[in-house]
């Protein structure tokens, strides 16, 4: 029973590390964004608070594609057995 509770640790551990990368590299990617054609005040605090949401919105979507595609990749270990 003790190694299901690590095992699963683990996995929650590595969730949430590939959730924060992914959040990080979105915001990375945002900034490379003409935000003065988007918005009036690009600089402004609204802009800000718009670049983070859509950072962990994009971050929390790819997150979730890759432990998704982990998961189903751990599952083909059965068809192997």
């Amino acid at each position: 029973m003790d190694q299901v509770a690590s095992s699963a640790g683990m996995h929650a551990l590595m969730s949430i590390v590939i959730e924060l990368f992914s959040i990080a590299l979105a915001w990375i990617v945002i900034q490379e964004l003409k935000w003065d054609s988007i918005v009036k005040r690009p600089r402004g605090p609204q802009t800000r608070m718009l670049q983070i949401v859509v950072s962990i919105v994009l971050g929390h979507g790819f997150a979730s594609f890759v432990l998704a595609y982990w998961n189903w990749s751990s599952l083909l270990k059965g068809i192997v057995e």
